[in-house]
């Protein structure tokens, strides 16, 4: 079973964020990031093969029914899901036709909350227009998970952030290089 998943959820002006964070990630041993980040789906592969030059750790997209490897970086299209089949988890995937995002972050944050006695999660809502993963994160904060959300000045739009900072109990405001340092702090 993973012991440790980083959640980051984004959307306008979040290709630039995360490609800071991957950049600054050091190997992950123990540590597995899952990455939901708007984009149109047909888009996501060449911004997976742009961002791999940048880590060490094994990048790709999350397949239906692939089981979730620690020390990887997954990125999600779609609604994605996290299943468990005996002590694996799994992910579920399916085209997002009724999701106004691609992908849900709240799916999958949400995914994993009935696992939060079990995994530590470091859950994160970067820079984007609207609401999405917010009620997500607050559900995993609920549940125990660290989380954290940038901070006004440093997310390039500050809507899915100010609403974090308002719903979600407990969340720690951060500016991205504060967030880069944080995740890597979990990851050791």
């Amino acid at each position: 079973m993973i012991n440790k998943i980083v959640l980051i959820g984004a959307s306008t002006g979040g290709p630039g964020q995360i490609e800071k964070i991957i950049a600054a990630l050091p190997p992950l041993y123990d540590t597995t990031l899952i990455i939901a980040q708007h984009m149109a789906a047909e888009f996501i592969p060449s911004f997976i093969k742009r961002v791999q030059k940048y880590d060490a750790n094994p990048l790709s997209l999350a397949y239906h029914n692939e089981m979730i490897q620690t020390a990887n970086i997954y990125f999600c299209t779609g609604t994605t899901s996290a299943i468990q089949r005996g002590h694996e988890l799994y992910f579920s995937v399916e085209a997002s036709q009724e999701s106004r995002y691609n992908p849900d972050i709240n799916t999958i944050f949400k995914s994993f909350v009935p696992f939060a006695n079990n995994i530590k999660f470091l859950a994160i809502i970067l820079t984007g227009i609207g609401d999405d993963g917010v009620e997500g994160c607050k559900e995993l904060s609920l549940a125990g998970a660290k989380t954290a959300t940038q901070n006004a000045q440093s997310a390039i739009v500050d809507g899915m952030t100010s609403r974090a900072r308002k719903d979600v109990p407990n969340i720690e405001v951060l500016d991205i290089e504060e967030i880069k340092n944080k995740i890597k702090e979990f990851c050791s």
